[in-house]
C-alpha cells in the first residue's frame, strides 16, 4: 500500500517563526515515514535570478512573491492527498493560506488548516473571507484549546494537535542553585511587547544587580529596545540577534528563568521549549498561554503589561528554589504529549480521515476514486 501524500504549505526558515519552525519539524519527521510522504510548498519561493533584486524592494517584494507562489501552486499540490495549509491571520491570511485553499478546491484535494495566531479573535470578527475559508476546508487544526474556543465562537470547529517539540535537542536539566540569568526569544515586534519584559528585568536587576538578560530575536522595535535598556540603566542585557532553531537548544541551556510579556499570543512553541529544558516560565496571560500554563503549577502569570508583577513572580523564584523546581517537574509532565510519537499519531489520523471523507463523497459520484 502506497504512503499517503501531503503538501505543506508553509513558509521555509527564511521567515523564522512559529509556522516555519513547526512546519520544518514536521517535514524532518515525516522524511522516511512508512505511512506518508511529505514535502514542503513554500509561501516565499526562490526568485529566480532576473527579480532577485525585487527581495530588497518593498510592496514589489511582496507582488513578485505572490505571483510566482500562485503560478507554482496548482503544479506542486496537484499530487497530493491531503494539502496541509499553515496559516497566520490578517493580510498574510489572503496571502499565503487563501491561495492554498482556493487552488486545492479547483483541484478536487481535501484542505487541513492549521491555523496557528493568537490575534484569531480579532482576525475572524473581522474577516468574512477568512470565515468563510475556514468553513469550507475539511478539517481545521489548531494549537491550542483556546483556538479552539475562538472558533467556536464563530460557528467554526476545530481539533487540537499540539506543537511537536524535539526532547533530543531541547533537554531538561534542573538549575541548582536557581540563578538570575534570565531568557526571552519573542521577537522584536509590538504584540510581543519585549519592552515589558526589559521593564520586569529592571525589577529584578534593583535586587540581583548581577542579574543578566539575553534577548533573542529581531524586529523593527529594537531601536525603541535599545534606548529602553540605556534610559533603565540596566547592565547584563544582551541583544543576541534572530537564531536558526538549530541554535536555540543552546540558549535555553545557558540561562536558568524564562520571561516574556506578550500581549497576543496562542501556544508559544518558546513556552514549551523552555519547560522540556528545565527553565520557570514567567509570563503574561495572553491569549493561550493560560492554556498550557497553570498559575503556580507549571510557572508564573501575570496580567498583560503589568512588568512589576511579571519581575517580583521572577524574585519569587529566585527566592523559593523548591517552588521553581515543582514548577519544571510539572511543566516537563505537561507536555509529554508534544512527543513526536504522540503527535505523528494525531497528525496521521487527521490526514487519514480527511482524506477518507473526501474519498467516499467521490465513490459516489464517481466509480473513480483519487490514486
Amino acid at each position: 500500500m502506497r504512503k499517503l501524500r501531503v503538501a505543506l504549505v508553509a513558509p521555509t526558515l527564511e521567515i523564522l517563526g512559529g509556522q516555519a519552525v513547526q512546519a520544518n519539524r514536521l517535514l524532518r519527521e515525516w522524511k522516511d515515514d512508512a505511512e506518508v510522504e511529505a514535502w514542503l510548498v513554500p509561501v516565499n519561493p526562490v526568485f529566480p535570478r532576473g527579480l532577485r533584486f525585487a527581495r530588497s524592494v518593498k510592496y514589489l517584494r511582496t507582488v513578485v512573491n505572490e505571483l510566482i507562489y500562485i503560478s507554482t501552486l496548482a503544479g506542486r499540490i496537484r499530487r497530493a492527498d491531503v494539502v496541509h495549509v499553515f496559516s497566520a491571520s490578517y493580510l498574510s491570511f489572503l496571502l499565503a493560506p487563501l491561495p492554498a485553499i482556493l487552488t486545492a478546491r479547483l483541484l478536487g484535494r481535501p484542505v487541513v488548516v492549521n491555523y496557528r495566531s493568537g490575534e484569531a479573535p480579532d482576525h475572524l470578527a473581522r474577516s468574512r473571507i477568512a470565515r468563510w475559508a475556514l468553513r469550507s476546508v475539511q478539517r481545521n487544526v489548531v494549537p491550542s484549546r483556546f483556538l479552539v474556543e475562538v472558533f467556536a465562537a464563530f460557528g467554526i470547529e476545530a481539533g487540537v494537535v499540539p506543537n511537536v517539540v524535539d526532547f533530543t535537542r531541547f533537554r531538561f536539566r534542573e538549575r541548582t542553585p536557581l540563578r538570575p540569568r534570565i531568557l526571552s526569544t519573542r521577537n522584536f515586534e509590538a504584540l510581543y511587547n519585549v519592552a515589558c519584559t526589559i521593564r520586569a528585568f529592571h525589577v529584578v536587576q534593583e535586587r540581583f544587580p548581577e542579574a543578566t538578560l539575553t534577548l533573542v530575536g529581531g524586529g523593527k522595535e529594537e531601536a525603541r529596545l535599545r534606548t529602553l535598556v540605556r534610559d533603565l540603566g540596566l547592565k547584563g542585557v544582551t541583544f543576541a540577534g534572530r537564531a536558526k532553531p538549530d541554535e536555540m537548544a543552546r540558549f535555553y541551556d545557558d540561562h536558568d528563568i524564562y520571561l516574556q510579556s506578550p500581549d497576543i499570543d496562542n501556544m508559544p512553541t518558546s513556552v514549551i521549549e523552555a519547560f522540556a529544558c528545565g527553565l520557570p516560565v514567567v509570563s503574561t496571560e495572553a491569549g493561550g498561554v493560560p492554556a498550557i500554563l497553570t498559575h503556580g503549577e507549571h510557572g508564573l502569570l501575570a496580567p498583560m503589561g503589568d512588568y512589576n508583577r511579571l519581575g517580583r513572580h521572577v524574585l519569587d523564584l529566585l527566592a523559593d528554589a523548591a517552588r521553581a523546581r515543582r514548577c519544571t517537574l510539572a511543566a516537563r509532565e505537561s507536555i509529554q504529549g508534544c512527543t513526536w510519537s504522540a503527535v505523528r499519531d494525531q497528525w496521521l489520523r487527521t490526514y487519514c480521515s480527511t482524506y477518507e471523507t473526501v474519498r467516499q463523497h467521490v465513490n459516489l459520484v464517481d466509480p473513480v476514486a483519487p490514486r
